[in-house]
């Protein structure tokens, strides 16, 4: 013991006071919880913050209690699975101060991630006067992260929890809240939806650099990125997903695709490297990851042709074929010709959330339309069987239409077709011979295949004819 600290102690105690020592930095919460947080039920739930090294943090809710001790500036304690609650209550934070966040309730958690069709806002879709007002939902809440890209991981984001009503509505993702609202409505338990998108940017930009790295067809994006600024490789990703890891969520949902339309092909790849890269860094398995199939677009063709979002659409339906938990809404009834945001996003939404109540919920519904199993050449004849067909095929409002057959030219003709039972028998009089049929291959695809649970099929070909957007 130092002769300086001896003389300080016999001065405090002639004065009659104590020493202290240094006063610690205040424990510091994650910018994902707040006022009106949600958790998500039915799983451990991780609480994190920051904070001074070797400061004890204790978290407190409904009852449990959890303790950490602050490590490399970081702490995280885990709070128990939790049973979905409507009750308000208060999750507190002690370390050498105390927070309190209000109104916790316990439910459903989804991300809402993608570009601009995502972001794409309440009050700029369709009847947006009539959705705002009607929207009171205490318990559903939202969360918007906000919208940037980083060279470098970030450790933080900073936002807030809102209560869905007519005032926090507006500006929040429009296929978002439809989403959650069809869940709020069909599971009776509180939503919440954390919106993290971003306008007119690619699947690289929300995929870590370290998974775009690994794989050899896409580990050119490091030395030679497609772009830069918010759309380059793993920004998105370091700003608008690893600020949340490792937050507990049931599933997310994805609109996305038209800034990778030209390379298409390249989507195959890029597209499931991107889903199972989210799914290794929560470490949640395979969580739900539902999507938005392109919507057509552009201006409808007379006659068959090539198209790069055909292909799109084609990755995007192999990936839900290929990639455990996964499944497609198709909206090919739901596209505008001259605008690349359709308007009707509730639809989207609702067709999301019944993939959701079949995946993520085991519900015993149909939620999606009929998707080309094979097909047989039977003479002038291709006689299609499909899966997913529910109640049974039908032509919506008139005669099959959006079908093109081609021989052995490979050059495609206009066909018609007709339902017999579960399968679709397509003939051309130019065609004597078919050895292929495409249905749907088109930007603006005109097409109206659905089944009887009122779900369109998804655009498909039967052939492997060299695509446009595969490389040489």
């Amino acid at each position: 013991m130092s002769s300086r600290f001896r003389w300080m102690c016999s001065l405090a105690a002639l004065v009659g006071c104590s020493l202290v020592s240094p006063a610690l930095a205040e424990v510091r919460l994650s910018g994902l919880f707040t006022d009106h947080l949600i958790l998500q039920r039915g799983m451990p739930v991780p609480i994190w913050g920051t904070g001074d090294n070797g400061e004890m943090v204790t978290v407190s809710f409904a009852g449990h209690e959890a303790k950490a001790t602050i490590e490399g500036g970081r702490w995280q304690v885990t709070l128990p699975e939790l049973e979905a609650s409507a009750e308000s209550r208060e999750l507190s934070v002690k370390g050498t101060n105390l927070i309190t966040i209000k109104d916790v309730v316990v439910g459903e958690v989804w991300l809402a991630s993608g570009q601009s069709n995502m972001q794409w806002p309440v009050n700029r879709s369709a009847d947006p006067e009539q959705t705002i007002a009607a929207a009171n939902h205490p318990l559903l809440r939202l969360y918007t992260v906000p919208r940037q890209a980083a060279d470098e991981p970030q450790a933080d984001v900073m936002s807030h929890w809102e209560i869905c009503s007519p005032e926090s509505v507006p500006e929040f993702s429009a296929v978002g809240y439809a989403f959650g609202l069809h869940l709020h409505d069909a599971l009776k338990v509180p939503v919440g939806i954390i919106s993290t998108n971003y306008g007119g940017t690619p699947a690289e930009a929300w995929t870590s650099k370290e998974e775009l790295g690994a794989n050899e067809a896409l580990s050119y994006m490091l030395t030679n990125p497609p772009a830069m600024g918010v759309q380059r490789p793993y920004g998105l990703y370091n700003a608008m997903i690893h600020p949340l890891i490792p937050a507990a969520f049931r599933g997310a949902i994805w609109y996305q695709g038209e800034s990778n339309a030209p390379r298409a092909y390249e989507y195959r790849t890029l597209f499931p490297v991107m889903i199972n890269c989210w799914r290794k860094a929560f470490a949640r398995g395979d969580f739900p990851f539902l999507f938005v199939q392109l919507a057509p677009f552009m201006k409808i063709e007379p006659e068959p042709g090539d198209s790069a979002w055909a292909e799109l659409r084609e990755a995007q339906l192999y990936t839900s074929q290929t990639v455990p938990n996964t499944a497609q809404a198709v909206i090919t009834d739901l596209g505008d010709e001259v605008d690349i945001h359709p308007k009707a996003k509730a639809p989207v939404g609702n067709r999301l959330g019944m993939a959701a109540r079949a995946l993520a919920y085991g519900e015993p519904i149909i939620y999606r339309g009929p998707v080309y199993k094979s097909v047989e050449f039977k003479g002038a004849d291709a006689i299609l069987s499909f899966d997913s067909v529910g109640a049974g095929l039908v032509a919506k409002d008139g005669p099959l239409t959006g079908f093109a057959v081609a021989g052995a030219d490979q050059k495609f003709h206009k066909a018609e077709a007709r339902i017999d039972g579960d399968k679709v028998i397509v003939t051309c009089a130019q065609v004597a011979e078919p050895m292929a049929v495409r249905y749907g291959w088109a930007n603006f695809p005109v097409v109206n295949l659905w089944n009887q649970d009122g779900l369109p099929a998804s655009p498909f070909r039967t052939d492997d004819f060299p695509l446009t957007t595969k490389p040489k």
